[in-house]
C-alpha cells in the first residue's frame, strides 16, 4: 500500500480557512489525517506493507511510529510520478495507491475493497464521495498507472482501471474542505483527527 505525504506547509491548503480558526497548528491537522489513515490501512489485514512516500520529517516520523515504511519523493515532479515511485519500492505484484487523507476509513472497509479488487482484475479504483475523484487505486500484475489529481475518476476508467462500489462511506470520504470534514466526522473519525476536532469544537465554545 503506498500513501503520499506532501510537506506539511503545502498539504491541504483548502483547509487553511478552517485549522486557522482552531488552536492547532495547519500542521497537526495534516498529520492527524495522515495518520489515522495509515492506521487503518496497517490494521487491514489484506495489506502486507504501507509506504508512504514523503520528503516531510515530520510526516515520516509520525508514520514510522505506525508501522509505516517511508521512502523519499526522488522524482519530485508531483503526485502521480511519486506513487509510481513508491509502487516500485513496495517491490511486490499486487500493488494499490490509497489517498492519505480518509480519517474516517475503517480496516474493514479496505480490506473490503482490496479484496474485491484482487477479484475483479489487474486494474481497480473506488472513486471518492463525490465521483470525480479516487481514493483508492490498485494493481495486480500490472504497472499501478496512477492519474490522480482534478477528474481523476474519469481519467482511471480511460485508462482501463474498473471501477468498484461498495459500502465503504469511510474509505470514499477523503477531506479537502471544513464541509468534507463535517462529512467524515459524522461516519466518525479515526482518534487523531477526533482528537482535534474535540478540542476546535471546546475552544470555540470557550470562546
Amino acid at each position: 500500500m503506498v500513501v503520499p505525504a506532501k510537506r506539511l506547509a503545502v498539504a491541504k491548503t483548502r483547509l487553511r480557512p478552517l485549522t486557522a480558526d482552531t488552536g492547532d497548528a495547519h500542521g497537526a491537522w495534516v498529520l492527524a489525517l495522515l495518520a489515522d489513515t495509515v492506521a487503518a490501512a496497517a490494521a487491514s489485514p489484506a495489506v502486507v506493507r504501507v509506504v508512504v512516500v514523503t520528503d516531510d520529517p515530520d510526516a515520516a516520523a509520525v508514520v514510522r511510529d505506525l508501522g509505516a515504511d517511508t521512502v523519499p519523493d526522488e522524482p519530485d515532479r508531483g503526485l502521480n510520478p511519486a506513487l509510481a515511485h513508491g509502487a516500485l519500492a513496495a517491490g511486490t505484484a499486487a500493488v494499490a495507491a490509497l489517498s492519505s487523507d480518509l480519517p474516517a476509513l475503517r480496516a474493514e472497509e479496505l480490506t473490503a475493497a482490496l479484496t474485491a479488487a484482487a477479484a475483479a482484475g489487474a486494474r481497480c479504483f473506488v472513486a471518492d464521495a463525490g465521483g470525480t475523484g479516487t481514493t483508492l487505486l490498485t494493481a495486480v500484475g500490472a504497472p499501478l498507472d496512477p492519474h490522480f489529481g482534478r477528474g481523476s475518476a474519469a481519467a482511471h476508467r480511460a485508462a482501463g482501471a474498473l471501477e468498484l462500489t461498495g459500502a465503504w462511506p469511510g474509505l470514499r470520504r477523503d477531506v479537502d474542505t471544513a464541509e468534507d470534514l463535517r462529512a467524515a466526522a459524522a461516519l466518525g473519525l479515526g482518534p487523531r483527527t477526533a482528537r482535534l476536532v474535540g478540542r476546535a469544537v471546546a475552544g470555540s465554545a470557550c470562546a
